[in-house]
């Protein structure tokens, strides 16, 4: 059933089948199809493809960030229990249906991301986290979309549309060459966006969750703490296994280095 305004949106005017179809689709080049395809064939070059891909999503997230700060009050109406009236024509209301769809479809596009890593051979960059953000994202995005477009559960979307400006810009500049990822020192500082966007989420839920009287569907509280909790856990493991103990290695084996010097200089 869901939100009767949601149907007249592509895949929304039935069941799930179709989103599952297609994060199956996807799990299946990026496990199966796609390495398989080029393993005897060389990287493609698709640095221009890629950023033309991350200008559009800085356009796209910039500008869904701006219409939602505008149609939410500045997101003050995606704060704490903030109910849906799913009988509402207010233009205001429908503005943010229409945000929400397109969020939605976003993630879908974002496929693009770990295909374009098949296709250049960077199966390093296919972790587990990639895959599991990419996959679960756009169905959780369609179950919001369905049954609870707008109050509280637009929260994610206009904080996520924030973070991803700001990191697609990143990956974007990243494509110019060494001339410019050498000002990039702040990409680490992307993955404590990411993580401080998980505790927001969960501090916003939390509000719902305790509010005396708030009629917020406690299912959706539930699956919002559970999802952002797991996806905080995930970027911090990530950012203690890239950042943190990389660091921790690297200090180990500078005082090794010097102690062997040092040991040199005794010994000579």
């Amino acid at each position: 059933m869901g939100d009767p305004r949601a149907q007249k949106y592509p895949l929304m005017d039935g069941g799930p089948w179709a989103t599952l179809t297609l994060v199956a689709g996807y799990l299946y080049f990026v496990k199966v199809w796609g390495p398989e395809y080029m393993k005897d064939r060389k990287p493609y070059d698709l640095r221009r493809v890629i950023l033309l891909y991350n200008m559009a999503l800085v356009i796209l997230n910039g500008w869904l960030f701006t219409e939602g700060m505008l149609v939410t009050n500045f997101g003050l109406e995606t704060w704490g229990c903030q109910m849906v009236n799913y009988a509402s024509q207010e233009h205001r209301h429908l503005r943010q249906l229409s945000l929400g769809w397109l969020f939605f479809f976003s993630k879908i596009i974002e496929f693009m991301d770990t295909i374009f890593f098949i296709l250049r051979k960077k199966y390093s960059q296919v972790s587990f986290l990639h895959v599991v953000h990419h996959s679960l994202v756009p169905i959780l995005c369609w179950i919001g979309m369905k049954f609870l477009p707008g109050g509280a559960n637009g929260f994610f979307p206009l904080l996520n549309s924030l973070v991803h400006t700001i990191m697609y810009t990143y990956y974007g500049l990243s494509t110019l060459g060494p001339q410019v990822t050498k000002y990039l020192w702040w990409k680490k500082y992307l993955t404590k966006l990411q993580m401080t966007q998980f505790v927001l989420i969960i501090v916003n839920s939390l509000r719902s969750f305790f509010m005396p009287n708030c009629e917020f569907p406690r299912v959706f509280i539930y699956l919002t703490l559970f999802n952002a909790s797991l996806f905080l856990g995930l970027f911090a493991s990530f950012y203690y296994n890239a950042y943190t103990l990389k660091s921790k290695q690297q200090q180990l084996q500078q005082q090794q280095q010097q102690l062997q010097q040092e040991s040199k200089a005794k010994s000579s």
